[in-house]
């Protein structure tokens, strides 16, 4: 079994629609041949190539190690990475304050320097499958959540907040995402 994922340009951020409708509308189309682009020789996997686009397809055994290269390859040319799996579009902007920071979920998936419109993504997709979601600043604090929307958050002292809704749980990852600590004084936290 192989998994995919698809870079293309885009002049600004896109959804995750309207990802999916490119990706799903350029899979219509047949494959191109002909002179391969400089980021098509620099992805790992097996690439077909589409007017405008490139597939990257690869081994599930190998898919967290090869997804994360082809990210890396992808925000070096700075263009979109579509991940039909996960359903989630990886989009060159907006990103956090944090340099470095990373995005880390309980199905695998670790993205350095993710973009906020990705983190927001990331957090509807919690289930069973995928038990947490944490932003990660190494050394410094993190924040993050698991099913039932228990947040926790380290910068020192861990501490722990049930909240109600995923919306709260979006609101509270942007603002830390961004050097807003607003989230703090909204809940009740225990050590």
């Amino acid at each position: 079994m192989s998994v995919e994922l698809m870079v293309w340009d885009e002049p600004v951020p896109i959804s995750r629609d309207q990802a999916r409708a490119t990706y799903l509308a350029v899979k219509r189309t047949p494959p191109v041949d002909g002179e391969v682009p400089d980021v098509a020789k620099e992805l790992p996997g097996e690439v077909t190539l589409y007017p405008g686009h490139v597939l990257v397809s690869m081994d599930l055994d190998t898919m967290d190690e090869t997804s994360a290269q082809v990210l890396t390859v992808a925000r070096a040319h700075g263009l979109v990475c579509y991940d039909p799996q996960r359903d989630l579009v990886h989009n060159v902007a907006p990103l956090g304050v944090y340099e470095g920071m990373q995005l880390h979920t309980g199905d695998g998936m670790i993205v350095h320097d993710p973009d906020l419109g990705l983190v927001h993504d990331v957090l509807a997709t919690l289930s069973a499958q995928n038990p947490f979601v944490a932003l990660v600043n190494f050394g410094r604090h993190f924040l993050q959540v698991s099913p039932g929307y228990e947040l926790e958050y380290k910068e020192g002292t861990l501490i722990r907040t049930m909240v109600p809704e995923l919306e709260e749980v979006q609101a509270a990852f942007n603002e830390y995402a961004t050097g807003d600590r607003s989230f703090l004084s909204r809940h009740e936290w225990a050590s």
